[in-house]
């Protein structure tokens, strides 16, 4: 396992939770999660078909996590896109009356709507990244909008692991069947080996939390 003590860095940061969680999760019922599930979303966001055209797009972030657990809260959409093709979805998020109002350490740009909606456009420069929003655009959720599918959606989060990120993680997994778990460690085992023992530990704690 991860040495625990280095907090800087992203698997330092997963590794120290999830002792943390080993030491205190008991088992719980997945039934209310289930339920939640099952209830429409109490959040629309913008479709961006329109505004960005022929670039394909996917979203992220926790707009995502609500097609794979209960949906939360949160003030803004996180949309990935490739990173050929950031420069031409920037160009047309502009000309439809966005305006960039910063750039993120990740890679990308920071938008506002005329309406006032936050836009976090992340480039991607992975080797999964244009397969993956392709496959996105058959990853539906309620609202219509494209997903990125739960494998390559880990891969995000893994690599931000901050303490909301494993958080998902764990429900994301303790919610999934068992194809679609198979599915993340293949892909994982492909992109990020290195994290496939704490995505075995990330699987099993979700069961624990979810009941399932």
């Amino acid at each position: 396992m991860t040495d625990t003590g280095d907090l800087t860095t992203a698997r330092g940061r997963r590794a120290f939770i999830l002792d943390m969680c080993r030491r205190r999760q008991r088992p719980g019922t997945g039934s209310n999660l289930q339920a939640l599930m099952e209830e429409g979303l109490r959040m629309e966001w913008p479709d961006l078909s329109e505004v960005l055209g022929p670039v394909p797009w996917a979203v992220i972030g926790a707009v995502a996590t609500r097609h794979y657990m209960p949906e939360r809260a949160t003030q803004d959409l996180d949309v990935i896109v490739a990173a050929e093709h950031a420069g031409e979805a920037e160009r047309r998020l502009r000309e439809a009356g966005w305006e960039e109002s910063g750039r993120l350490t990740i890679g990308g740009s920071v938008w506002r709507s005329p309406e006032g909606l936050v836009l976090d456009l992340v480039e991607c420069a992975e080797p999964w990244s244009e397969a993956a929003i392709a496959e996105a655009q058959t990853n539906r959720d309620k609202q219509g909008l494209p997903i990125l599918p739960l494998a390559y959606l880990v891969l995000t989060k893994l690599r931000a692991s901050r303490g909301r990120d494993v958080g998902d993680l764990t429900q994301m997994l303790g919610m999934a069947d068992e194809p679609q778990r198979e599915r993340v460690r293949e892909v994982v085992a492909r992109y990020a080996p290195e994290d496939l023992e704490d995505v075995e530990a990330l699987i099993e704690l979700g069961r624990l939390e979810t009941g399932r």
